[in-house]
């Protein structure tokens, strides 16, 4: 409505200064025909002409057409004023607009656009998503004038994909109609984090559900079974329950930890160093696996600018997820390579790999490649996705190379930090 009124009051200011320009030309005109005997017909036309401009002429002021002119030019003024005031206001607002990341369309009272923003302009490309988006709002408008306000939702599949929300609603003064606006608003992240979000909360009601059932009924079958050995077993099922169950909750709360610190603490953080404590903290599920850790460090020694306890995280999670895929007897190496601005820490096993259809999930909460070993050796599927994050909060990336029944590789790419020693 702001941009309508701003559009028509530098229209009409922009008439008057031309209405003036014409009268000041009929004095002019008037003047060399010599067309002046008191007042007449035309000074009186010219008097109510600049009245009607907002400037009083003195009704007893000698000189014929003069004052007349003189307080023309003085209104010509003030309409110029005007004009570049109501212009300065217009680009104001137009640019303004054009910062907002929603798309704004504004219609005059005759149907034709006279304004869309820099985010509409772009929405009106020439992609196929792009022209069936136009011909929505197109439609919209056209109901708007109708109904009054109109909305839709446009699901565009792309690439990429996207979600429009568009709504068009009539602009007027309380007296008339001036026009329609369209707002498009992408709300695309929005959608993606509600889809997150009950998949988060699908996923873990899942998750949990699995486990505590199966305690309640072990618990149960326990609390009535005479025979020890049986009850030895059940106790022992009860205990492997419990544990699955606590594995669950501190990886929860560790990506939640992770998440919420998008910026974390840093300091400076020997890579060698990280690597080493990842590799005890997993040394005893590998030796239960009789798989061997094989441990090539970064030479000569080089740090990373990181809040540590993350980085250890990553690393075995990193490391868990190799042994836990690799074959009885297998061989997990773990490297430390440089270049001159990043430090890439591999992980590599050769177990059984990942298909390649699935590569692009593997970093998706909860998601698992084969639902049946992850639950075997005790996975919560929740490794992968706290080593992405990690890797966000650092401004890294992890990348990963699988061949199925070959292996896969994992590797984190940090920062080097500025000051990073070389000894």
């Amino acid at each position: 409505m702001l941009i309508a009124s701003t559009i028509s009051s530098t229209r009409a200011v922009e008439w008057i200064v031309a209405l003036a320009v014409v009268a000041v030309i009929g004095v002019v005109v008037a003047n060399v025909l010599g067309r002046r005997s008191g007042r007449s017909g035309l000074e009186q036309r010219l008097s109510a002409l600049a009245s009607r401009l907002g400037v009083d002429v003195p009704q007893e002021e000698p000189g014929g057409v003069e004052p007349t002119l003189h307080h023309l030019e003085l209104v010509t003024d003030r309409a110029a004023e005007a004009v570049a005031e109501s212009s300065s206001d217009a680009m104001r607002l137009r640019r303004a607009l054009d910062t907002l990341p929603q798309g704004v369309i504004v219609c005059d009272e005759s149907g034709e656009v006279v304004f869309r923003n820099a985010r509409a302009a772009g929405l009106m490309g020439g992609r196929h998503g792009d022209a069936l988006a136009a011909q929505a709002v197109v439609d919209l408008l056209g109901s708007a004038w109708q109904q009054g306000t109109a909305e839709r939702t446009l699901d565009l599949y792309g690439p990429p994909r996207s979600t429009l929300a568009v709504r068009t609603q009539l602009i007027d003064d309380g007296r008339r109609t001036l026009g329609v606006i369209a707002i498009i608003d992408d709300v695309s992240e929005r959608r993606r984090l509600e889809e997150i979000r009950r998949d988060f909360v699908a996923n873990v009601s899942h998750e949990l559900k699995t486990p505590m059932g199966a305690l309640g009924l072990l618990a149960e079958t326990l609390v009535s079974e005479p025979d020890p050995s049986v009850a030895q077993r059940l106790a022992s099922r009860i205990h492997i329950e419990a544990f699955r169950v606590s594995r669950i909750i501190d990886d929860l709360l560790d990506l939640s930890r992770i998440e919420s610190e998008e910026a974390p603490p840093r300091e400076p953080v020997l890579v060698s160093l990280a690597i080493g404590e990842a590799v005890e903290r997993v040394r005893a599920a590998a030796e239960q696996r009789d798989v061997k850790i094989e441990v090539d460090e970064p030479d000569p020694p080089v740090a990373v600018l990181a809040e540590r306890r993350q980085l250890v995280s990553a690393l075995y999670n990193l490391l868990e997820n190799a042994i836990k895929f690799s074959y009885d007897g297998g061989v997990v190496h773990v490297r430390g390579t440089t270049s001159e601005t990043d430090v890439a820490l591999e992980v590599e096993d050769h177990g059984i790999g990942i298909p390649s259809r699935e590569l692009e999930r593997i970093f998706e909460r909860f998601y698992r490649v084969d639902h049946g070993r992850s639950r075997q050796t005790g996975g919560t599927g929740l490794g992968l996705s706290i080593v992405r994050h990690v890797a966000a909060n650092h401004q890294g990336r992890v990348e990963v190379d699988s061949r199925e029944g070959k292996g896969s590789t994992f590797r984190l790419v940090l920062p080097l930090h500025p000051e990073s020693s070389h000894t």
